[in-house]
């Protein structure tokens, strides 16, 4: 099923479309909280968020661990997001579950690295929040990074509101207060995202109530006109599992991976065509 909404009109369109799950693949134990997703060449790269090692996986396209590197100097506090330009790769460590967390912070660091490499750090907060008491319905969460041209775009968790504020942060390590640009109306939680700056090309993953999820599909994206979105909502069919990572492949086609919870036999990766 497919879902057209405007962010302005806040309307809303079903229409019928058929998604088609191409490849799935195990993945080993050690995946098990995959939550983030970026490609190099053949090579894909994906990361665990909290409770793992500050460790960045490398995979071949079935999903087998071909390398891994463990980051020197920081910690996986809630590791959630992955990003790359032509040069760096972008950790988010970004998670915050009950909006309690004071030491954001995105990792940057080459794409192709050793073992004991010490990345450089983009150190952040949210201006907007002043309150960091415990709420499970938490509005300064976040779980989705792409690089903008110059700059660092992360979208939020927003679990009161089920819309998503996007931030800026520029890629020079530091420590910034992040830039609110705008609010979509996604009707939903987002829990991942990619941009293909080749084709203006946004793509969110999403989840209402953590049972089903979806891709957002927003074309010609760009930071002047987030009150003119149209946003074309697929619903991924894999049934429950928790999906929080999507690569761009083209413009139909993408590389997603899902965690590992009781419903499923394992962490996966799979291909999906719409």
């Amino acid at each position: 099923m497919r879902q057209i909404f405007n962010t302005a009109l806040f309307l809303v369109v079903n229409t019928v479309f058929a998604q088609q799950l191409v490849q799935d693949f195990d993945l080993v134990k050690a995946l098990d909280e995959t939550s983030g997703l970026e490609i190099l060449d053949n090579t894909l790269i994906t990361i665990n968020d909290s409770g793992d090692k500050p460790m960045v996986y490398y995979l071949n396209l079935t999903g087998q661990i071909i390398a891994k590197h463990l980051l020197e100097g920081v910690q996986n506090n809630d590791w959630e997001s992955l990003a790359r330009d032509d040069e760096f790769l972008y950790v988010a460590d970004i998670g915050n579950n009950y909006d309690t967390r004071t030491n954001l912070n995105i990792l940057k660091l080459p794409v192709s690295i050793e073992s004991n490499y010490r990345p450089e750090q983009i150190a952040f907060n949210y201006p907007e929040q002043i309150d960091f008491k415990y709420k499970k319905r938490s509005q300064f969460d976040g779980e989705a990074l792409i690089c903008y041209e110059d700059n660092l775009l992360i979208f939020t968790k927003d679990r009161a509101t089920k819309t998503t504020t996007i931030y800026r942060l520029p890629k020079i390590p530091g420590t910034y207060q992040a830039e609110k640009l705008g609010t979509i109306d996604t009707q939903s939680i987002i829990t991942g995202a990619d941009y293909d700056p080749g084709t203006q090309l946004l793509v969110l993953t999403s989840t209402i109530d953590f049972n089903l999820y979806y891709i957002l599909v927003i074309k010609d994206f760009n930071l002047k006109n987030l009150s003119e979105l149209q946003i074309s909502r697929f619903e991924i069919p894999i049934g429950k599992t928790q999906v929080e990572a999507i690569k761009i492949i083209n413009p139909t086609t993408f590389w997603i991976t899902s965690e590992d919870e009781k419903s499923s036999s394992s962490a996966r990766l799979m291909k999906l065509k719409l």
